[in-house]
């Protein structure tokens, strides 16, 4: 008889079976003194046991985790959407838009739309601050949670974070301000706080914007030490690196101890299509990377889901924005009347299935995967509003098979199995 899993056990399963994304949201719900963040494999963010923990704080844990639990909207906000899409779930209207002030737009990631909406939210005063992300001051691969109370506190976070973070680690303090806030951060950052609304009120009475982008995924570290060796930049001698923005997508920008300043086209960082990205499992497997528990979700707009070399060199950048709910409605009109955003033409789900593909086949694959999980013995994540059933119906037999057989490839290869992180990582 195999002996009952501690509750140590349960949690480093989140980790083994390579569903946690490092958002750190665990940590404050069991205390720093129990669980704390740390680097482990490839060093990426993972939770380390540091304390005595009990079943029950693993069972808070589990209802919270976006490795183990992942849902859409709250039914009624989904049931108030006017339109559904089996791909693109529910929205109020998807529109094409860029921040209304240039230097915004030019600094932003491809249009600076979240960012113009993040600072309008402070200036028009509907909220005391905004939780995002920015460059880690200690890690320049990695991002790091901020509290942004000043529009200029704001800017100076934006552009895509490709490096792990924490966004939530410490989401208990933050609410603990009893404050109105918006959250800026990836879909997974957000399902895991919608979970936690669940088991907190104070979530859905402070927290009033949910804002996030649609989401490919972020690079390990390790894949960007290994592109930096290949262009003979020692990972340790980097001071800065930005990712993307200052253009459409932009340049990633490294900067060494030495004072040199390196430039990359965006396709040589990342490839020149999705077979080439360097991902964590989980991303892999991934859900919802359209941001369906946001108010508003911003996409890239490019044909085929990939910059164009040439185009992106003076292309001063287009979002699409799927905007969810009635709040994210009315925050975008308010935001375009007085002129924080210029919106264009309206657009659709044929529109996104365009700029986005590589979203629409991991949207159709999600619950094949998940089926090669199970059938591996891995955890699986619980589900609810996203249709997963449906997409896979949709996408026929033979396609699932295939996906399900190539997750089990990728898990007997080794895929997706992590070490237990040391808490002396």
């Amino acid at each position: 008889m195999t002996a009952p899993m501690t509750p140590e056990d349960r949690l480093y399963r989140i980790v083994e079976d390579g569903l946690c994304i490092g958002c750190g949201l665990c940590q404050g719900i069991a205390g720093q003194d129990r669980v704390r963040m740390v680097k482990g494999a490839g060093g990426n963010l993972r939770p380390a046991v540091v304390g005595p923990i009990d079943d029950e704080t693993v069972d808070r844990v589990y209802q919270v985790c976006p490795g183990t639990r992942i849902e859409g909207l709250p039914a009624p906000l989904v049931e108030a959407a006017p339109h559904k899409d089996l791909v693109w779930g529910p929205y109020h209207r998807m529109v094409l838009g860029w921040a209304g002030d240039p230097a915004v737009r030019h600094e932003g990631s491809t249009a600076g739309v979240l960012t113009a909406l993040a600072m309008y939210l402070l200036r028009s005063g509907r909220v005391d601050f905004v939780l995002h992300v920015g460059a880690s001051k200690a890690d320049p691969s990695f991002g790091e949670a901020r509290l942004s109370f000043t529009e200029a506190e704001v800017l100076e976070g934006a552009g895509s974070r490709y490096g792990p973070t924490a966004a939530l680690l410490n989401m208990d303090a933050v609410l603990a301000r009893d404050r109105p806030f918006a959250l800026v951060a990836k879909p997974c950052d957000l399902a895991a706080v919608r979970n936690l609304a669940r088991i907190d009120a104070r979530v859905d009475r402070l927290l009033r914007y949910w804002l996030t982008p649609v989401c490919g995924g972020y690079m390990p570290p390790d894949a960007m030490a290994r592109f930096l060796d290949d262009q003979g930049i020692a990972f340790d001698d980097v001071t800065l690196l930005r990712y993307r923005g200052r253009g459409c997508p932009g340049p990633t920008v490294v900067e060494t101890r030495d004072g040199r300043v390196h430039e990359f086209d965006y396709l040589d960082v990342w490839g020149e299509d999705e077979s080439a990205w360097s991902l964590p499992f989980r991303c892999k497997i991934c859900p919802d990377g359209i941001g369906e528990t946001a108010d508003v979700a911003a996409a890239d707009t490019w044909p085929n889901g990939s910059p164009d070399r040439e185009a992106a060199k003076s292309d001063p950048g287009v979002n699409s924005l799927i905007v969810r709910t009635q709040t994210g409605a009315e925050l975008v009109e308010a935001a375009a009347r007085d002129g924080a955003l210029v919106l264009g033409e309206e657009v659709g789900p044929t529109y996104m299935t365009t700029t986005q593909p590589h979203q629409v086949k991991k949207k159709y694959a999600a619950r094949a995967r998940w089926n090669g999980l199970a059938a591996a013995g891995r955890l699986t994540p619980q589900t609810d509003r996203l249709r997963l059933d449906a997409l896979a119906e949709a996408n026929g037999t033979a396609a699932n098979t295939r996906e399900t057989e190539g997750t089990l490839k990728r898990l007997e290869a080794g895929q997706g199995v992590e070490p237990r992180p040391r808490p002396s990582d």
